[in-house]
């Protein structure tokens, strides 16, 4: 059974994003948020909320027919796109302007059951 959760327009540059993903690539529910509740990282929780929302979709579309816990369930593919970019100017001297580019990501979370 597989399921999968889409996570769009969030606040967090995508290359940010990656380096937190390519932890919990290829884990377990329970391991991948156990290892997200101890990452110092702004993407964590948003990583965090999606998975678990794939993780209930799983339940979802399963029925309820199997009581499956999270171990059970595993992340068999994450993926981080870039979204739109909010650009913003900084006002420099001499009359001056810098851009600011205030990414964000779409994160994309598919997980399967291998009960």
């Amino acid at each position: 059974m597989q399921a999968l959760s889409l996570a769009r327009f969030v606040r967090v540059s995508p290359r940010k994003t990656r380096i937190v993903a390519d932890l919990i690539r290829g884990k377990s529910i329970d391991e991948a948020l156990a290892i997200l509740a101890h990452t110092p990282k702004k993407a964590s929780p948003i990583l965090a909320k999606a998975i678990q929302s794939a993780a209930a979709n799983v339940l979802v579309k399963n029925d309820g027919a199997v009581a499956m816990n999270n171990s059970n369930i595993f992340i068999s593919e994450i993926r981080i796109d870039e979204g739109p970019t909010q650009k913003r100017i900084r006002p420099r001297a001499q009359g001056r302007a810098f851009r600011i580019n205030k990414r964000t990501s779409h994160i994309k979370v598919t997980v399967e059951s291998n009960g």
